[in-house]
């Protein structure tokens, strides 16, 4: 694989990366402050904050992390009864109308961390400027949007099927059954 295929992958994948780190880091930093509770009868006063900050910013970027697997809970049952053209019609504008939710959003939400918070509201223990915690909503709707768009591109223009990991699953089970019963 070359350098350039590589770096793709890695910003590709930046998102799922960045959520491994958050959530392996909270889980151990919660691990820790509890052995130090119960064991010492010491509490780490930051490490809670901290944890809740970075489970915050997981959810967020975990939402990215669904919105590129189209994983994101809908309800498509009705869209079988369809036309299928009506149905794959129908989803690009939902998928359309959350975009522009999105965009909205981040208007809204830069407009709020950038303009309207102070820089001296800081979190309590950490001291770090709350700007800079919820700096993930612009960032996350912002990748969410960029994935959404993206899948958008590959299911209309280059007509591949986009599948949610547990609806390709099942189709594989399924599939690997028909193989076997043959």
């Amino acid at each position: 694989m070359s350098v350039k295929r590589k770096a793709i992958a890695l910003i590709d994948n930046a998102e799922t990366l960045f959520c491994e780190v958050l959530l392996a880091v909270f889980v151990v930093l919660l691990f820790i402050q509890i052995l130090a509770r119960q064991l010492f009868g010491y509490s780490i006063a930051w490490s809670e904050e901290l944890s809740t900050y970075m489970f915050v910013w997981f959810a967020y970027l975990g939402a990215v992390v669904a919105a590129k697997k189209s994983a994101h809970n809908r309800v498509t049952f009705h869209f079988a009864f369809m036309p299928k053209i009506v149905g794959k019609s129908l989803l690009t504008f939902a998928d359309l109308l959350w975009v522009g939710f999105n965009v909205y959003f981040v208007y809204l939400s830069y407009d709020f961390v950038f303009n309207r918070m102070n820089l001296f509201w800081k979190s309590q223990t950490l001291g770090v400027p709350m700007k800079y915690i919820y700096m993930i909503l612009p960032i996350a709707f912002t990748l969410m949007s960029i994935r959404i768009l993206w899948n958008l591109y590959v299911s209309v223009f280059r007509g591949e099927e986009l599948l949610d990991p547990e609806t390709a699953a099942i189709q594989k089970i399924r599939k690997e059954n028909e193989q076997a019963k043959a």
